[in-house]
Parts: structure tokens; C-alpha cells; sequence
């Protein structure tokens, strides 16, 4: 039996929450039985070295912009088990989550799957931080959140507790009420007049010096990206598993388009595949 094979129940409700601790990054995630579960995880060893996945998924010049999509399947293609995509995963496909977390100058994730998956503080663990500052980078990398109503709070501890500000894309036409109470929080960005304009929003980050951005969704930003022809890589993880039910896509939204994608490699973890794609 293998390490994951091992989990409890209580560690797999930890595995399946986004930054859960499992080597190089964490996010708070409130609950009793948290502590108990992190500790049983810091105890498994991690299935590649930090070295490998580096190797794996760095990209070939840091100074060039670069969007790369993180998201996870059934092989039936659900992108979430009870309405979360974290019910997919495994210790393995959270080691590489970690890792592209901390190769990336910016995570950029839509407002709904913040709320709906239990984002905490993008706070990276000291290995990531470690490497990282090694390498010439911040100490972690800066949260961007894409939301077009502004459902969110300047007490919400993804902003308020940010150990780099955070950064707020949105549209001219978003309550300007809002804008103002988040802006004591996070740097609130104007992409577009009445919509959120992917490119635009791209731009805006880049020009901050954010080149590599790493979304991890949801399926409706996902889907604007690829409607824009913003997307330069989806690392997608195939579960082993078949969902069935009308759980969604991993895009949904946006027009139809075909963006052909080339296989760059593929990791295998018992019956889970790692699959990295680029333009």
C-alpha cells in the first residue's frame, strides 16, 4: 500500500483543500482535526524530489509573460467531487499544486472559487520561500483575485491576512463602494469598462513585473482566457476516478474555440496522470 493508500479520511478532507501543507506551500484552513491531519502529512515523503519538479515545470525565460492554467479532472471529465475540485486530488497532485505555486510571480484565481474552495493567505512554507528568495524571487508570490461584482470583503483573511498585497482585477463598472473599501486591503486594477477583459487583465499584471502567472481558476475564468487565446500552458491532473453527476467542466463560459496544444510531458503517480501541455 502506498503512502496516500495510508490516509485517513480526516487527512483526505486536508488533501483536498487548495495550499493544505504537504512540503512546499501553505494555506490556513480552519477546522479541529487540521493540526492533527498536517502533522500525519508532514510525515510522507514527497514521491519526486523538489529538483525534478523543477526541472519538470520551469519555464524556458522567466522574463517572457507566461499563463499557465492548473486544474484537475475525473477521467469522465468533472472538475469537482461534491462541488470542489480539491475532492480530486491526492498528496501527489498537491506536490506539484505546491511547486507551481512557487515558480509563479502571481497566483490569479476568480472571486467564486476563492469563496467556494476555503481560500486562506497565499503563504508560502520555508523550503518554497527558501528556494524561491535563492533564486532572485519574493518571498511568495502575490494573490490576484479576478471578480466582476466584487463579492468580497476587506476582512477576508485571503487579503486581509496576504503577506504580499494582494491585487483586485476588475471592470469600470463594478461598485465603485466596493472599490474603495478593498482598495484599503489590495491594489483594486481597472481591466476593461463593463467586463473584465482577459488581456487586459494579462497586461496588467505583467506591467507590474508578474510575468508568470499561474490561474487556478475557476472554469469561468479559465474559459474567458481561453476565449482571449491568453492561455500558454494548462498542467491538467487526470483522477482516477469517474464522477458521473452534472458536475461542470473545467471551462465553462466564453465562445467556442479551438487552441491546439502540444503534450510537454506526462507524470504518473499510481493511477493518476500529471499531464503538462504547452501552446
Amino acid at each position: 500500500m502506498s503512502q496516500t493508500d495510508e490516509l485517513t479520511m480526516t487527512d483526505t478532507a486536508l488533501l483536498t483543500t487548495p495550499g493544505a501543507a504537504t512540503g512546499t506551500a501553505l494555506l490556513t484552513t480552519p477546522g479541529p482535526a487540521t493540526k492533527e491531519a498536517r502533522e500525519r502529512l508532514s510525515n510522507l515523503a514527497p514521491r519526486w524530489p523538489l529538483e525534478e519538479l523543477v526541472r519538470r515545470y520551469a519555464v524556458a525565460d522567466r522574463l517572457a509573460p507566461h499563463v499557465r492554467v492548473n486544474m484537475i479532472a475525473s477521467l469522465d471529465g468533472a472538475a469537482t467531487h461534491d462541488g470542489l475540485s480539491g475532492g480530486l486530488n491526492n498528496a501527489d497532485d498537491k506536490q506539484v499544486f505546491d511547486t507551481l505555486r512557487m515558480l509563479s510571480d502571481v497566483v490569479m484565481v476568480g472571486a467564486g472559487t476563492l469563496r467556494a474552495e476555503g481560500y486562506g493567505a497565499l503563504r508560502l512554507g520555508d523550503v518554497a520561500v527558501a528556494w524561491r528568495q535563492t533564486h532572485g524571487l519574493a518571498a511568495h508570490p502575490t494573490l490576484a483575485v479576478v471578480s466582476s461584482r466584487l463579492e468580497l470583503r476587506a476582512d477576508d483573511p485571503m487579503l486581509a491576512d496576504a503577506p504580499v498585497r494582494p491585487v483586485v482585477l476588475t471592470h469600470g463598472a463594478s461598485p465603485a463602494a466596493r472599490r474603495e473599501e478593498l482598495g484599503t486591503v489590495a491594489d483594486v486594477v481597472l481591466c476593461g469598462e463593463r467586463a473584465v477583459d482577459p488581456r487586459a487583465m494579462v497586461a496588467a499584471l505583467v506591467r507590474r513585473g508578474l510575468r508568470q502567472v499561474l490561474c487556478e481558476g475557476g472554469p469561468h475564468l479559465f474559459g474567458t482566457l481561453v476565449e482571449a487565446d491568453a492561455v500558454d500552458e494548462l498542467c491538467l491532473t487526470l483522477s482516477p476516478v469517474l464522477e458521473g453527476g452534472g458536475a461542470g467542466r473545467i471551462t465553462t463560459g466564453g465562445a467556442p474555440a479551438a487552441r491546439r496544444m502540444r503534450l510537454a510531458h506526462v507524470l504518473t503517480a499510481d493511477d493518476m496522470l500529471m499531464l503538462r501541455y504547452l501552446r
